[in-house]
């Protein structure tokens, strides 16, 4: 197939039998292989309180991503703009392009905590997340030194730290009339993603950070040497979701062959089959075919790849696959 930009999001998934600082040291490592592998950019995520998630603190884990590596960009996928104050999203975007000039990427979602309980530790409500055009504003903002406050965002003001939104529901919106690039998912609903990059097209305002729409399209992508040893990596990741949505914890990610075991009630099973399909997941031949189609549907500069599964070297060896059908 034709060369594509390609980039990774590791959510810095916890896995039964691990600890959380297990999962944050092993995304510096794949961040590590990745840069070798030649992927453009890898991108860390923000969850508070989720038992199955290591990253909690995305500016800080991208300082360690960062440091670890020499040439590929480093981001967050995102951070979560209406739990913070714009002013110190600023600031530590402007630490990290300070540290690592010409690298970092600023990715920006508008969800607020998982729970209740969460959004009250964070002193955050639902309602915030209908703030983040504003928040999204304001922060952009102090880059450009245009604070109405007379305060200064040091060392953030003067720099130049590309801003991504992360398009959920109207996020669509909010990035065009930005002018803003726009990362966009997932795979399993094709039409409303399609929906979504068109109204972002038709609407999108040149702005001082992007002259043109820029269209990230973002999901699980896996690749083995058969079908079946692809899908056994959507596993562990089909049976959290489905754990999540009956019981209302998400939890660590478990073996492959523990949830092929596993008594499920109807309503599980639902959720776990449900999980495993929509996705692009096959050998290189099939997963080249797939990709094709999907950028030539969406017309999508980039692919962000967030597959999360258990075996991390079966993960590695998925993404040597892919760089190499995709690196023409």
């Amino acid at each position: 197939m034709d060369p594509v930009r390609l980039s990774v999001l590791d959510r810095s998934r916890t896995r039964e039998g691990h600890t959380h600082p297990e999962a944050l040291r092993d995304t510096v490592r794949l961040a590590q292989e990745l840069e070798r592998l030649g992927y453009h950019r890898v991108w860390v995520s923000e969850h508070h309180g989720v038992p199955g998630v290591a990253g909690s603190a995305p500016t800080v884990l991208a300082a360690a991503v960062a440091g670890a590596t020499r040439t590929i960009r480093v981001g967050t996928g995102g951070v979560m703009l209406p739990n913070h104050r714009p002013l110190v999203v600023a600031e530590q975007f402007g630490v990290l392009e300070s540290l690592f000039p010409g690298r970092i990427d600023m990715g920006l979602g508008r969800s607020v905590g998982f729970t209740d309980g969460v959004r009250r530790a964070l002193g955050r409500g639902k309602g915030d997340a209908d703030d983040f055009e504003a928040q999204l504003a304001e922060l952009l903002g102090w880059f450009r030194g245009t604070s109405p406050t007379g305060v200064h965002a040091r060392p953030a003001e003067g720099l130049s730290v590309p801003p991504f939104v992360l398009a959920m529901g109207e996020g669509a919106g909010i990035a065009a009339r930005a002018g803003l690039p726009m990362v966009i998912g997932d795979l399993r609903n094709r039409d409303k993603m399609r929906r979504g990059i068109d109204h972002y097209r038709d609407h999108f305002r040149p702005s001082a950070w992007a002259a043109e729409p820029y269209v990230v399209v973002s999901g699980t992508i896996a690749v083995a040497g058969t079908p079946e040893e692809a899908r056994r990596l959507l596993i562990p990741e089909a049976w959290s979701m489905a754990h999540s949505r009956t019981h209302g914890t998400f939890p660590p990610l478990p073996p492959a062959e523990r949830v092929e075991t596993r008594t499920m009630t109807a309503k599980e099973r639902g959720f776990y089959e449900s999980g495993l399909t929509g996705h692009i997941a096959g050998t290189e031949e099939q997963v080249a075919h797939e990709l094709e189609t999907l950028l030539k549907e969406t017309g999508s500069q980039e692919v962000l790849v967030t597959t999360s599964t258990y075996d991390r070297e079966a993960l590695l060896d998925s993404y040597r696959r892919l760089a190499a059908i995709t690196s023409g």
